[in-house]
């Protein structure tokens, strides 16, 4: 899943996870996520169909790197 489009990154040290979205090698921040309620705006607000499917079940559109996905603290 290293290719994915969305990355939701390690947690950092303040909490949160940055979500960044690749598009043709560049990347952009949509921003930091303290829940998956907020990764889910994010990824409505950029018009990607169905957000909810893609955050709760497996994907391979969302890479979530280190640590366990779905925990933000």
């Amino acid at each position: 899943m290293e290719h994915a489009p969305i990355l939701v990154h390690r947690i950092s040290p303040a909490g949160g996870r940055r979500v960044v979205i690749r598009i043709r090698g560049v990347d952009t921040v949509l921003g930091v996520a303290y829940s998956d309620a907020d990764l889910i705006e994010f990824l409505r607000r950029i018009d990607i169909p169905g957000p909810d499917e893609l955050v709760l079940g497996d994907s391979e559109v969302i890479a979530w790197q280190g640590g366990q996905p779905h925990q933000y603290e």
